[in-house]
């Protein structure tokens, strides 16, 4: 389905740059959908309407976050619409797919949010890029951060899935190089959230410290259960930013002072945050998170390409090389690319104060994921 841009077009038709968001807008990821389009779509409208001085039209796919169908929902954008840049997604699973299929058409794709290492590691290529993270960069922080706390000690726990068995081995890297240990790693089938066997099992561990990968509900849950169990006043309780990230209110008062790392923080002291926070408060009547940052970030990526290639979407290796080589001055603060064309950003100490994810420290600038297994 097109979506209008909602401008008055000189040029004609053909002469507009064509944008294809693939995007979960139904079910559980709907509202990060949304987030990241929004995002996408005020970076455009800062610039006039405009990307490299071409208009934009849009297409769109909710791609439901479901894998099965990500190869036919990607070749709709890819060969019926025939996209210059295609945008996706948020499930890993999802983007995996979409990344084979750009790699194949030879249509650039930016990845706005799944954080699965393969894409910007094994799976890396020109025409590849992301505007978000890797599972391993806020984990590999808080594996950091554990080890100056001086906890020797940590039970890990999450789904068993690639974002959270990415996010163990990540912290897992970072705590065991400074010497710590991890005792025991526990899993549990995603989405179950029947944490009580294992609430039971660290009680009996005695662990200096829990880290854990859950976001959403499934962890507003957990942190509920987590202190329900009182283990919150014992066991320090550690996470990946996404444990708190869009859920605070849900878990009220049991993740007051939780302290976990990400990309993003509230309370950046930072110009372009606080125009960015201000302008999509006024535009979506809502307070923007993680996920629009990512979506405004895209934009700003491709913009930098296209500037490159003279406005010419169709000089891609220009626009390559454009985004190659992009300075990004992005609310979460200035990044640049690594080889592999993932972010190389700081990633933020949070910590639960008065309903937000406040900053409280930046525990590794400019954090490089290893891309490991990219031949870029």
């Amino acid at each position: 389905m097109a979506l209008s841009a909602g401008l008055v077009c000189n040029a004609s038709a053909d002469d507009k740059i064509k944008v294809g968001f693939m995007l979960p807008y139904t079910g559980t990821y709907a509202a990060l959908g949304n987030a990241i389009t929004n995002g996408f779509k005020q970076y455009v409208a800062e610039q006039g309407g405009k990307l490299g001085g071409r208009e934009i039209e849009y297409f769109t796919v909710d791609d439901e976050s479901d894998p099965a169908k990500a190869t036919e929902n990607a070749n709709k954008l890819v060969k019926r619409d025939k996209v210059d840049l295609l945008v996706g997604t948020v499930h890993s699973g999802v983007a995996l797919a979409m990344a084979k299929v750009a790699r194949e058409s030879k249509t650039l794709l930016i990845v706005p949010n799944a954080g699965a290492d393969e894409i910007t590691g094994p799976l890396c290529a020109p025409n590849v890029f992301r505007s978000s993270f890797t599972n391993w960069q806020p984990a590999y922080a808080m594996g950091k951060v554990a080890a100056q706390k001086g906890y020797k000690k940590v039970v890990t726990l999450t789904w068993k899935y690639a974002a959270g068995l990415q996010s163990i081995e990540g912290f897992k890297e970072a705590f065991e190089q400074s010497g710590g240990k991890v005792v025991k790693d526990m899993t549990l089938p995603f989405p179950n959230v029947e944490f009580q066997p294992f609430l039971t099992e660290i009680a009996s561990l005695k662990p200096d410290a829990v880290f854990v990968f859950f976001a959403g509900a499934g962890a507003a849950k957990f942190v509920k259960d987590y202190a329900a169990a009182g283990l919150n006043k014992t066991v320090p309780l550690l996470g990946s930013g996404f444990l708190t990230d869009g859920n605070l209110d849900a878990m009220g008062d049991s993740g007051k002072s939780l302290q976990t790392t990400l990309h993003y923080a509230d309370g950046l002291d930072n110009k372009k945050d606080q125009a960015f926070r201000l302008t999509y408060a006024k535009t979506y009547k809502m307070q923007p998170d993680v996920y629009a940052v990512q979506g405004y970030d895209a934009a700003q990526l491709y913009s930098a390409g296209l500037k490159a290639a003279g406005g010419d979407a169709g000089k891609q290796a220009e626009v390559i090389k454009g985004m190659e080589a992009a300075k990004i001055d992005s609310p979460r603060g200035a990044f640049t690319l690594s080889k592999a064309h993932n972010p190389v950003q700081d990633i933020y100490l949070r910590e639960v104060q008065g309903g937000q994810n406040k900053v409280i420290g930046i525990p590794t600038k400019a954090l490089a994921d290893p891309a490991r297994g990219c031949k870029l």
